[in-house]
C-alpha cells in the first residue's frame, strides 16, 4: 500500500465536502427543472379572450394604467428597514461591549452610531414624514 502524506489526505477529504453540496445543487436544479418541465407539458392551453385581459386584485381594468401611489407606505417601510437592521447591530454590539477591554471605546463608538439615527429620525419627524394624514 502507497504511503500518502496527511495533506494529500487532508486535502480529499476537504474538496470531498465539496462536492457533497455540488452534487446536492445539482440535484436541487434537477428537481426545479422537471418540475417546471412537467408543469409545462402537463397543463391545459386554452387562451380565451377573458385569461387575455389584464387582471389585478380581481378588478377589471378600467381607465389609465398610471395610479396615484401613497409614498408613504413606502416611507415607513424604508423607516422600519433602517431600525430593524440597526437593532441587530445592537446584538453583537453588547456581545462585544462585555468583553474585557473594550467597554468604553465600544460605548462612544454605539453612542456615536445611536446619535446618527436619532439626527435621521429627528430630520424624519421635522419634515412631516412620520405624520399620517
Amino acid at each position: 500500500m502507497a504511503y500518502l502524506p496527511e495533506s494529500t489526505t487532508l486535502a480529499s477529504d476537504y474538496f470531498q465536502s465539496y462536492s457533497v453540496v455540488g452534487l446536492l445543487a445539482v440535484i436541487g436544479v434537477l428537481f426545479v427543472a422537471v418540475a417546471f418541465g412537467a408543469g409545462r407539458l402537463l397543463r391545459p392551453v386554452v387562451p380565451t379572450p377573458e385569461k387575455l385581459l389584464t387582471y389585478e386584485c380581481g378588478v377589471d381594468p378600467v381607465g389609465e394604467g398610471w395610479a396615484h401611489t401613497q409614498v408613504r407606505y413606502y416611507v415607513y417601510a424604508f423607516l422600519y428597514v433602517i431600525f430593524a437592521v440597526d437593532s441587530i447591530f445592537l446584538f453583537p454590539w453588547a456581545t462585544v461591549f462585555a468583553a474585557p477591554g473594550y467597554g468604553a471605546t465600544t460605548l462612544v463608538e454605539m453612542f456615536i452610531f445611536l446619535g446618527f439615527l436619532a439626527v435621521g429620525l429627528l430630520y424624519a419627524w421635522k419634515k412631516g414624514v412620520l405624520e399620517w394624514t
